[in-house]
């Protein structure tokens, strides 16, 4: 059993915080072992809460949409989420939540070992640029402690507000060159990403 399966599963039977009580399956996570690109949104939906799969709704529609204007399928990156369980009626996970479902995340990304990062939406942005607007920073590649990641609107965002729809697809547009670029240069990563303001967790 590989490390990821191992969480997956610690996952599965996780009860450290009261989302675990009203879910109907948690969600770990999917994608290969040798994924280069990591996506982290916030939590499960509706139909991910049934089928225990993140991004399966209608914005993991969109996603694959997007995954395949630059060449790609979800099944060649590694999907998971800030919180594992569905928060009831969708709203915002909470601090508490989130900092349940730290370690297991932190766990994911050092055993995975991403080239890049793709936070999508406020939540996981937090993560690596706390204290930041999406709006200012979206799209824009940041070294963060030796890891790149690129903060995203979440797609979802182009399902609520059609204006952000262009945004979201240009930013998607960059994606190879940074991939590339990661993969060719690690040595010319930007600068580390300062926080202004102490992390959310972890």
């Amino acid at each position: 059993m590989t490390e990821l399966e191992t969480i997956a599963n610690e996952i599965r039977s996780c009860t450290d915080c009261p989302l675990s009580l009203q879910r109907t399956q948690a969600v770990p996570g999917e994608g290969p072992l040798n994924a280069s690109l990591m996506l982290v949104g916030e939590g499960p939906g509706f139909h991910e809460d049934q089928q225990g799969r993140p991004f399966v709704g209608a914005s993991g529609k969109y996603l694959e949409t997007l995954l395949k204007s630059i060449g790609m399928s979800r099944s060649q990156v590694f999907i998971t989420n800030v919180v594992k369980c569905r928060p009831p009626s969708n709203r915002d996970p909470l601090p508490e939540e989130i900092h349940a479902c730290g370690s297991y995340l932190e766990r994911q990304m050092v055993a995975l070992k991403p080239k890049v990062i793709l936070t999508l939406g406020r939540f996981s942005m937090a993560r690596y640029f706390p204290g930041q607007m999406i709006s200012r920073i979206h799209g824009k590649p940041q070294n963060v402690k030796g890891q790149m990641v690129v903060p995203l609107y979440h797609p979802a965002a182009a399902l609520h507000q059609g204006s952000l729809r262009s945004q979201i697809e240009e930013d998607f547009k960059r994606i190879p060159s940074i991939l590339n670029n990661t993969l060719d240069q690690p040595e010319n990563l930007p600068k580390e990403q300062k926080p202004h303001q102490p992390r959310l967790f972890g």
